[in-house]
């Protein structure tokens, strides 16, 4: 496949994996993001295709609109990513109660 219909990077997969999950059009999640509405779905297209990389202010508010954790869009190993994920979602009580769980395994 060609680069342009197959994203080479992690976070380029994961956000618009991540995208499509919220349900959001790339401009949407543009414009969430704080991005100018003139060129947020190209920005967004351009970061999902692998041809630009968002700095990490960016990055981060991709994140924040997308409601995922950061390092979510960074896990380079899909059980990871999903850990990261569903960890994210529990309530500080549950993480603890998991986070003791696993250091004590």
């Amino acid at each position: 496949m060609s680069r342009q219909s197959e994203p080479s990077s992690i976070f380029s997969k994961r956000l618009r994996q991540a995208r499509q999950d919220a349900g959001l059009s790339q401009k949407d999640l543009g414009i969430l993001a704080g991005l100018d509405p003139f060129v947020a779905s190209t920005r967004i297209n351009r970061y999902e295709q692998d041809v630009h990389a968002p700095d990490q202010a960016t990055a981060k508010r991709l994140a924040k609109a997308l409601g995922v954790p950061l390092a979510y869009l960074y896990a380079d190993n899909e059980r990871l990513a999903r850990m990261i994920r569903a960890f994210s979602a529990l309530d500080a009580t549950e993480q603890d109660r998991l986070l003791q769980a696993i250091e004590h395994a």
